[in-house]
């Protein structure tokens, strides 16, 4: 069975954004947003301040008290010539007025891509995206399920493989996941801690788990454990190391693309 490291990928991207940002005049700088301290939540904000200080990026992390706090920072940081990213770390606590706050960031800056006029795609589907292509997994011929029809992974990424004329079906976990034996490649994100159970994949399928939670302080993805023990599947990613970290290397490349242009 084959493991689907993305740290691996993502090393290489590292050193060439590393070699990018020493030939750049200015360093790009990124300004995460968030309005919690929940250990998966600062768990992803660490590991994006750690990259950003690895390949010579500038990252603020700013702590909003309430969505008019996090508005007004946008607003701020999207005028600020400095700051050549935005990202708000999901979910909010607040989550009422998250794509109102998402769609605040001005297109250039929106480096998630979370935004409907985002100059760029969502990272975290770029990553699933370049993740298999890197692994040479063949979508093409393939019955692709996603599950869950989330705005940072699900939803983008069914509109990436539909335009890609992909065969593929989203579902949610309200829906009948046993039908999930019919498809070649299943991806799951959405953060429900061993959704995915062992009879709901076919031997030779391709697993992606895209999902985080946090279980009695544990990180958990989507896909149980009795999954992950087969020997009869394609290929998975690992319980660490799996899109994570290749989401984050898409996040910065969006972010130096951004610092070049104004400088050019």
């Amino acid at each position: 069975m084959k493991i689907l490291n993305g740290s691996e990928l993502a090393g290489f991207i590292k050193e060439r954004q590393a070699h990018q940002i020493r030939a750049m005049e200015h360093k790009p700088g990124l300004l995460i947003i968030r309005d919690s301290s929940d250990p998966v939540i600062m768990k992803y904000v660490n590991l994006k301040i750690k990259y950003g200080q690895d390949i010579g990026a500038n990252v603020e992390d700013f702590y909003a008290k309430n969505n008019t706090e996090i508005a007004d920072k946008i607003k701020s940081a999207n005028a600020d010539p400095s700051v050549t990213g935005i990202i708000i770390q999901l979910p909010l606590t607040n989550k009422n007025n998250t794509e109102e706050l998402c769609n605040l960031i001005t297109p250039e800056k929106d480096v998630d891509g979370l935004g409907p006029q985002a100059k760029y795609d969502s990272a975290t589907a770029t990553a699933i995206n370049w993740l298999l292509t890197g692994y040479d997994v063949n979508l093409t011929n393939s019955k692709i399920a996603i599950v869950g029809r989330g705005k940072l992974v699900g939803a983008p990424l069914y509109k990436m493989f539909t335009n890609s004329n992909y065969t593929v079906s989203l579902f949610h976990r309200g829906s009948d996941l046993t039908k999930l034996t019919e498809y070649d490649i299943i991806i799951t994100a959405t953060g429900v801690p061993s959704l995915i159970s062992d009879d709901m994949i076919k031997p030779g399928a391709v697993v992606v788990d895209a999902g985080t939670a946090s279980e009695d302080g544990v990180l958990k993805g989507d896909v149980a454990d009795s999954v992950r023990a087969r020997t009869d599947l394609a290929a998975i990613t690992p319980t660490i190391g799996g899109i994570g970290s290749l989401t984050i290397s898409c996040l910065f490349d969006h972010l130096i693309q951004g610092g070049v242009g104004p400088h050019a």
